[in-house]
C-alpha cells in the first residue's frame, strides 16, 4: 500500500489522534497467515510527526472501517482509557442471511474461547463465558439478505459474527461461524466510531463510507 493510498483513507486526524478507514483484507497486526499488516505501513501515517501512530484497539482482517490511532503516548493512554470504560460508541452495518424477525433488540449471550488441534480456536456461546450484548437494529431486507445495525455495548472477540449467528443469522462471507451461501467477502464493516477524548470539547465522529463488496447487496436493501 502506498503513502496516497494509505492517507486517503484517514477520516479524522487532528494533533491527538487519527481514524483510519481500514480497508477489508487488512490485518492490523502480523500474524502466522498475515505478514503484511496495518503495523508494517503506518510510518506512512506520520504526517507532520517524527514518530508513527500507535494502535489502540482492532478490527478482525476482513472487518472494514474506524479504526483509532493514538499520535503519541499520551493519545494512547486516554484511548485506552476510553475503550477499557467502554465509553466510546462503536456503529457496524452487517449484511446477514436470512430474514429477521422484528425490527430491532438487544443479543444478550456470554462468549468464550474453545480451539482443538484439527479445527484451531473460534468463539462459542458459552454460560460460563464473558458477559457479551449487542443492540441490533434493521434497517433493510431484500432477496433473503437482512441488512443490520449493530452496536456493541461489550468487545469481545469475534462478538458480533458469533451473536449474529447463535441467532439465526450468519454474516455473508463468514462460513466460520455459518454461513452456507455463495462464497463471498465477509460483510461487516465498521460504520462509525465516536470518541469523547476531551472531557471539555464535542466528542470526535468519524464516519467511513461502506466498502465496495458490500454497495450492492446494501443498496438491494434501501441504501441510497
Amino acid at each position: 500500500m502506498t503513502r496516497e493510498e494509505l492517507q486517503a483513507c484517514v477520516l479524522h486526524r487532528d494533533e491527538d489522534l487519527l481514524v483510519l478507514d481500514k480497508p477489508a483484507g487488512l490485518a492490523v497486526h502480523p500474524g502466522r497467515t498475515t505478514p503484511d499488516s496495518l503495523e508494517a505501513h503506518l510510518h506512512l501515517l506520520r504526517f507532520e510527526r517524527r514518530d508513527a501512530p500507535l494502535v489502540t484497539h482492532r478490527l478482525d482482517r476482513d472487518t472494514s472501517g474506524c479504526l483509532a490511532l493514538a499520535r503519541h503516548r499520551a493519545a494512547l493512554r486516554r484511548l485506552n482509557q476510553l475503550f477499557a470504560a467502554a465509553a466510546t460508541s462503536k456503529v457496524y452495518w452487517a449484511l446477514v442471511r436470512g430474514p429477521v424477525s422484528g425490527s430491532a433488540g438487544s443479543i444478550d449471550r456470554p462468549l468464550a474461547k474453545i480451539s482443538s488441534a484439527a479445527a484451531g480456536w473460534r468463539m462459542v456461546v458459552a454460560p460460563e463465558g464473558q458477559k457479551a450484548i449487542t443492540d441490533w437494529t434493521v434497517l433493510g431486507q431484500a432477496g433473503g439478505l437482512t441488512w443490520l445495525e449493530l452496536k456493541p455495548r461489550t468487545g469481545r472477540t469475534h462478538q458480533l459474527r458469533v451473536h449474529c449467528a447463535a441467532m439465526g443469522w450468519p454474516l455473508v462471507g463468514d462460513p466460520r461461524y455459518g454461513d452456507t451461501g455463495p462464497e463471498a467477502p465477509l460483510h461487516l464493516h465498521a460504520r462509525s466510531l465516536t470518541l469523547p477524548y476531551a472531557e471539555t470539547e464535542p466528542a470526535i465522529t468519524a464516519v467511513a463510507p461502506p466498502p465496495p463488496h458490500m454497495l450492492a447487496a446494501l443498496r438491494a436493501c434501501g441504501y441510497a
